[in-house]
C-alpha cells in the first residue's frame, strides 16, 4: 500500500456491502488527516445478489469516474480478518490486495459492516435518528449498535475517555435466549430444523420474521389470512408480514411483529449490558426504518427494561433508530481516512 503525499485530501471509495444491497460512494476528504471533513460526491445502490463479485460492482461504479481513487474501504457482513474476507450471506470472497492491483488504489481496507455502521454514527445529524427512549441525556461512555437486516449484526463502540472506537462482534450468531413460555416454545419449534438457534434465526428479515410467523401459525396462535398466505408463495416473507402488520390488516402478522420487537428489545438490552453501553444503543439496518411505528409500540421498550435488578440501569440508556440508510457508507469512508493516516505515519 502506498501512503498518500502529505497535505493532500484523498479521494475515497466507500462501500456498504449487504446481503441484499450494496451502497458505493465517492468521497472527497477536506484534508489528509483522519478527522478531515468528508464530502459525498456521488453514491449508487446495487443489488448484491445480481452480481458475481464485489469487483464487478466496483468496476461498474467507477467506469465513469474522472478522478482516480486513492483509498477504498468496504464494510462487509461477517468476520473480517486481515486483507481477505469470505462473506456470510453472499458467495463472495474479497481480497484487499487484489482490489488495489486492479483499480490502482493506494490502499483497501476491509471492516465488518457493523463497524462501518458504528463509524457512521459520528457523521450523522440529529435529524438522522428517531428517539425510542431518551434515557439520561447526560449519559456517556461505551455505545452499541444492533442491526437486523438480511442477517443480524452487532458491534460495540468503546469510549477511551477522548473518543469512541468501534469494534466488531458476531453477537447475531450467539444463542437465542428465550425469556417467556412462548419464546421457549419458539426455541423448541426452531431447534428441529436448525439445531443451533442463534439470535439471527429470530431477528432478521430473511429468517427471523418468517420463522416467528410460521411458529405462531403452525402452533395455532392465530389463523393465517388468505391474502397473506397467497402472497407468501412468491413474495418476500419478511416484507409481506411486516407490511401487513403496519397496515393492521392481519392479526397474525401484528402478533409476529410484536414478538419480533420484544425479542429485539431484549437482545438490545443484552448487548447494552455486555458492552456497558451507557452512552446509548443504536438500532440500524434496513428493517428498523421500515417498521419504525411497530418499534414504537410497547413490546420493545418493555423487553429492553426487563433486566431484573438492572431495570433502573437500563432506563438511563438512550435508544435510537438510525434513519439514514447511508450511515455505514459514511462510516466506511471515515475508516478509510483513519487507515490512510496510519499508513502515512508508518511510511
Amino acid at each position: 500500500m502506498r501512503p498518500l503525499p502529505a497535505g493532500a485530501g484523498p479521494v475515497i471509495l466507500g462501500g456498504d456491502v449487504g446481503g441484499t444491497k450494496t451502497w458505493l460512494g465517492i468521497f472527497r476528504a477536506g484534508g489528509g488527516d483522519a478527522a478531515a471533513p468528508l464530502l459525498l460526491q456521488r453514491a449508487a445502490k446495487f443489488s448484491s445478489r445480481s452480481a458475481a463479485s464485489l469487483e464487478q460492482l466496483v468496476a461498474e461504479f467507477l467506469a465513469d469516474e474522472r478522478e482516480s481513487v486513492d483509498y477504498a474501504c468496504f464494510g462487509l457482513p461477517g468476520p473480517v480478518g486481515g486483507n481477505r474476507a469470505k462473506l456470510v450471506n453472499l458467495p463472495w470472497e474479497i481480497d484487499a490486495d487484489a482490489q488495489c492491483a486492479r483499480f490502482g488504489f493506494r490502499g483497501t481496507f476491509l471492516i465488518n459492516d457493523l463497524v462501518a455502521n458504528a463509524y457512521g454514527i459520528g457523521e450523522l445529524d440529529p435529524a438522522d435518528f428517531a428517539i425510542l427512549h431518551a434515557g439520561d441525556p447526560s449519559s456517556a461512555g461505551n455505545m452499541a449498535v444492533i442491526s437486523p437486516g438480511t442477517g443480524l449484526g452487532e458491534a460495540g463502540i468503546f469510549w477511551d475517555g477522548r473518543k469512541h472506537i468501534p469494534f466488531a462482534c458476531e453477537g447475531g450468531h450467539a444463542d437465542f435466549a428465550p425469556r417467556t413460555e412462548l419464546e421457549v416454545e419458539l426455541l423448541k419449534h426452531l431447534f428441529a430444523p436448525y439445531g443451533h438457534v442463534s439470535c439471527e434465526r429470530v431477528l432478521s428479515g430473511s429468517m427471523g420474521i418468517p420463522n416467528i410467523y410460521g411458529f405462531l401459525r403452525d402452533t395455532g396462535r392465530g389463523p393465517a389470512t388468505p391474502a397473506i398466505t397467497e402472497a407468501l408463495k412468491t413474495g418476500d416473507a419478511g416484507s409481506i408480514i411486516s407490511a401487513a402488520a403496519l397496515e393492521d390488516s392481519c392479526p397474525l402478522c401484528v402478533q409476529t411483529m410484536d414478538l419480533f420487537s420484544s425479542i429485539l428489545g431484549a437482545e438490545a438490552g443484552n448487548l447494552a449490558l455486555k458492552t456497558m453501553a451507557t452512552g446509548g444503543i443504536f438500532i440500524g439496518g434496513g428493517i428498523a426504518t421500515k417498521i419504525l411505528p411497530l418499534l414504537q409500540r410497547p413490546p420493545l421498550l418493555q423487553a429492553l427494561f426487563a433486566k431484573g435488578r438492572f431495570s433502573d440501569f437500563m432506563r438511563k440508556i438512550p435508544l435510537r433508530v438510525i434513519l439514514n440508510e447511508r450511515a455505514a457508507l459514511l462510516g466506511a469512508a471515515r475508516h478509510a481516512l483513519h487507515g490512510a493516516e496510519a499508513l502515512a505515519s508508518d511510511s
